[in-house]
């Protein structure tokens, strides 16, 4: 039987850093909010808000706050893993073997649940209505509810690089993160002004990277510092703002559709630069924001909260998409987005959403619980394997988060829309499928749950 939320609030140590928890709520509710509100739905599929309303753009200068939520990944990435070698300084590899899976396992359990329901169900859609499965709403829901998924990509590589990326930080500090952030800077170079093909797909790694090492310099407390916060989101703002005014990227912070070139897919140089005015100002924040979790009632919410964000995250599109679907099948007329009536609706859309977000929770967080071997009583950051662990190759487990990675991102990109269909989209410079994507996530999931 599981511990209470208020039991968890009554247990929580007082040099915990609630704040971190805040943060990873926070960011992932307001990715979710954003997909929910900037989904411009009709008939005969889903457009984006910003593209009716080029004028909202701006707004994602704020609510684009993802990489807050990678830079809180590094910051409890860098305490686990301390923690591990502290209890076990003899065992490299085994620290390693065992901070890979107890990290993972629990990002995985609710991403393979969700793959393998969405899945079953596109095979017995697409089996059944054939190509009129992939046309209007339908079609596009069996495509966009898999993208989020590339977030759990790049959040398995984040956890897979920890350990020599930890070594660095050690070693040379900020000179880390500044031969990151020169690393992304170099790749758009070639990018734009060299033309090279293929290489903007390095920004995947060296712009996230650089974000999640930001998390370990707070856990060392180098973002304390007086003034260094200020610096942060002064000058990440100052580099993003020059980057959009007078160089190729755009000025939204999200993908749009039929954009040439985008900060987000891959990831740019002004989105680094976004990401480091984002970890900035929510750093200016931490005293306000530790107050307010210091409050009983207010932790209690976000232990809750952060119990069941990530199949939340998860399940949001499709709890959105359903609402929609269900107007449809009712015979509603959708207004047209950004109209008065559009607006007018948008309470009771979200609303509806939120609820049937709910639900799905409800039926899928069993799935997000940790292993009971693991010391999850609070969910950031700590997961403790049981005592003397052995001294066991990490290989095993590195592979199937490669596999892992490489069929989260490749599901992310074709959807499950093709996976009677024959289609494939390309990840890097390969062709890959649905199927092909699946079997690539499952295998991964297997190598890293496996004792």
């Amino acid at each position: 039987m599981g511990t209470s939320v208020r039991e968890l609030a009554a247990i929580t140590p007082g040099t915990r850093d609630r704040y971190v928890d805040l943060l990873r709520v926070v960011s992932l509710g307001t990715v979710v909010l954003g997909h929910w509100l900037m989904a411009a739905v009709t008939g005969d599929g889903v457009g984006n808000l910003l593209a009716v309303l080029p004028g909202l753009q701006p707004l994602t200068w704020v609510l684009q706050i993802m990489p807050v939520f990678f830079f809180v990944g590094g910051f409890s990435h860098a305490l686990s893993y301390r923690s591990l070698q502290r209890k076990h300084p003899g065992s490299r590899t085994g620290v390693y073997a065992v901070f890979l899976r107890a990290r993972l396992r629990r990002l995985l359990r609710p991403t393979m649940a969700f793959i393998g329901v969405w899945g079953a169900g596109a095979l017995a859609v697409q089996a059944v209505a054939g190509d009129a499965a992939s046309r209007g709403l339908g079609g596009t829901a069996l495509r966009l509810v898999a993208q989020p998924l590339w977030f759990i990509g790049i959040y398995l590589a984040m956890a897979a690089l920890t350990p020599p990326l930890l070594r660095l930080h050690e070693r040379y500090g900020w000179g880390a993160f500044a031969a990151l952030l020169g690393a992304a800077a170099a790749v758009d170079l070639l990018r734009f002004a060299a033309g090279t093909p293929y290489v903007e797909f390095l920004n995947f790694a060296f712009v996230w990277l650089a974000v999640h090492q930001l998390g370990f310099l707070r856990a060392d407390g180098r973002l304390r510092t007086a003034g260094v916060p200020a610096a942060l989101a002064a000058a990440g703002l100052a580099g993003a703002a020059v980057l959009v005014a007078f160089g190729p990227y755009p000025l939204s912070m999200v993908g749009m559709p039929g954009e040439k070139v985008s900060n987000m897919a891959p990831p740019t140089l002004a989105l680094l630069c976004h990401g480091v005015w984002l970890v900035g100002a929510v750093e200016l924040l931490r005293g306000p924001g530790g107050r307010l979790v210091a409050r009983p009632r207010a932790w209690r919410a976000v232990i809750a909260a952060n119990g069941v964000a990530m199949t939340a995250f998860l399940w949001h599109l499709t709890a959105m998409l359903g609402v929609y679907g269900a107007l449809l099948a009712a015979g509603a007329r959708l207004p047209a987005p950004a109209s008065a009536a559009w607006w007018g609706q948008a309470p009771l859309r979200l609303g509806a959403a939120a609820v049937l977000t709910a639900l799905l929770v409800a039926v899928f967080r069993g799935f997000e619980r940790p292993d009971p071997s693991a010391s999850a009583a609070l969910p950031v950051p700590s997961a403790s394997p049981a005592p003397g662990i052995r001294d066991r190759s990490p290989a095993p487990a590195a592979l199937g988060v490669v596999l892992c990675l490489l069929g989260v991102l490749g599901l992310s990109m074709v959807g499950f829309a093709g996976l009677l269909e024959g289609r494939t989209a390309t990840l890097v410079a390969v062709d890959v499928s649905a199927p092909a994507a699946v079997v690539m996530a499952l295998a991964g999931w297997w190598l890293v749950a496996r004792d």
